[in-house]
Order: C-alpha cells, then structure tokens, then sequence
C-alpha cells in the first residue's frame, strides 16, 4: 500500500483577499453608523481593491507566501487609510475622521518595532510601510486644501513628485544614509495635518502649521537630493564619465568589454568600465 503526502502552503493571494473583505466590513461598519456618500463607497472600495493587488503582486514577487504579523499590522493601518478616504469623500464629521487617521498614525511604528524584535524586516515590509504612509498624508492634505488652500497639497505630493522624477533621473534610486531628522519631519506631516484637518485651530494658526509642515518637507527632500545628486557626480567622476556625457548607452559600454582591443582587456580598464556601467544606474 502506498501512502501519498501532500504538502500545502499559503497561498499569498489569501492575506490580500482577507485584507479586501475587512476594508469592505470597515466601510459597512462606517455606512451603518456614520454613512457612506456614493462617491465615499466608490472610493473605498477601489482604494481597497488596489491596495490588495498590488499587496498581492507585491507577494508573489518576493515569494513570500504569507504577510508575517508586522506586515499585517501595516495591513490594518491601511485599511485604516482606506475608511479615512471614504469618510473624507462623504463629509464625515472632522473628529471621526482624524481619530482614524490618529490611530493609524500611531501604529505607524508598532509594525517596524514587530519586525525587528522578531527578525522578519523585509525589504517589501518597509516599502509597504512607506506607501501607507504617503498615501495617508496625501489624503489628510487634500482634506487641508480644500479648507486652506490647494498649496496645501503639496505636503502629500512631494512623496509622488519624486517617485516621478526618479524616472527621468535614476540616480535618485540610489539608498540614502539614514537620517533621525528624516524620520522627524515624516512623523511631523502626519500629527500637524491630522491637528489641522481636526478643525480645532484657528485658521492663522492652522496655516502657520501646514507652512511649517510644508517648509520642513521641502527642507528635508532638497537636502536629501543633494546628497544624491552629489554622490552621483561622484560616481560619474570616478567612471571617468563627463557629466554632459552620463547619457551615454551602456550597451555601448558592454560592447566595447567584448571588444578584444578594448580597453577592458586589462584590470583597470575593466574596473574602469564597470563603474561606468554603474554610473548609468
């Protein structure tokens, strides 16, 4: 008799699933008790079901066949973000409002603390970590706009503005060193909009604060794209690369390695080709 076994794994298509079906209860939880305008609804429910199939894209790529618990935690803080987008969609009261947003804010580093006390940091947790936040400020700075100005959103666009200009510009990619002061002014936006969308201050007060919030991104993000920018000349100089010349092809590069005359043929002329190489990237 031959006994057969069968190993089962976890899909990773069921935590992003399970991750759908709870922002669809929040939001029947919301409508029944606060409700839920059409265009809230709508928005929800495609918020959710984006963030779930890119969470589950996300996955699969990295092969990670179940979300751990500190990526679940930032699960649930995104969920969170979803119903404060529903609410703020439908004209919820403010204080309902950034009670959410507040609790959300405040698992912000339950999740990193998890991952590290049980040695499970991935790179998808902390990019997924850092997508739930910049999306909740973008949206706690929309809410801003509409009550003090459209600048205001320009607190939650800085983070999209830069992912689009890493396109045109990919030395913008590059991991900058770690910086306290980063993680202060990040933590900054989301307590200063929350307090501001809450309505409790004044309106001078409340502009002087997106003003502070606004001034200390745009402080933060310049200093860190000089940095970048200043490593990448460094990059470019030591490849021997002219600046007006960093365009240059690096299948141009590749062919002139396999090139017998080239000058990759000796040492130095290969280490000098690679970091070229690098300096496209």
């Amino acid at each position: 008799m031959t006994i057969s076994t069968a190993t089962t794994t976890t899909s990773p298509a069921r935590a992003p699933l399970a991750g759908f079906a709870a922002q669809l209860l929040l939001l029947a939880a919301l409508a029944a008790t606060v409700g839920l305008s059409t265009p809230g609804w709508v928005a929800g429910v495609a918020y959710g079901a984006v963030l779930c199939g890119l969470l589950a894209v996300a996955l699969r790529r990295s092969g990670m066949r179940d979300l751990g618990w500190a990526n679940s935690v930032t699960l649930g803080r995104a969920i969170l973000t979803g119903g404060v987008t529903a609410l703020l969609l439908s004209g919820a009261p403010k204080l309902l409002v950034v009670t959410i947003a507040a609790v959300a804010l405040a698992m912000d580093g339950v999740d990193g603390q998890i991952a590290r006390r049980t040695g499970t940091t991935t790179s998808l947790g902390a990019r997924f970590d850092m997508e739930v936040d910049a999306y909740l400020i973008l949206a706690l700075s929309a809410a801003a706009a509409v009550e003090y100005g459209w600048w205001a959103l320009a607190i939650g666009a800085f983070r999209y503005v830069f992912v689009a200009a890493a396109w045109v510009a990919p030395w913008l990619n590059a991991p900058l060193p770690p910086k306290f002061s980063r993680k202060v002014v990040a933590a900054q936006q989301g307590v200063m909009l929350a307090v501001v969308v809450s309505g409790l201050l004044p309106t001078w007060l409340a502009v002087a604060a997106l003003a502070v919030a606004l001034g200390s991104l745009a402080w933060s993000f310049g200093r860190d794209i000089a940095w970048l920018y200043s490593a990448h000349r460094r990059r470019l100089r030591l490849a021997g690369v002219a600046p007006w010349d960093a365009g240059v092809e690096a299948t141009e590069i590749a062919h002139a390695c396999a090139s017998p005359m080239s000058a990759s043929s000796t040492p130095a002329g290969a280490t000098r080709l690679w970091l070229r190489i690098q300096a496209q990237s």
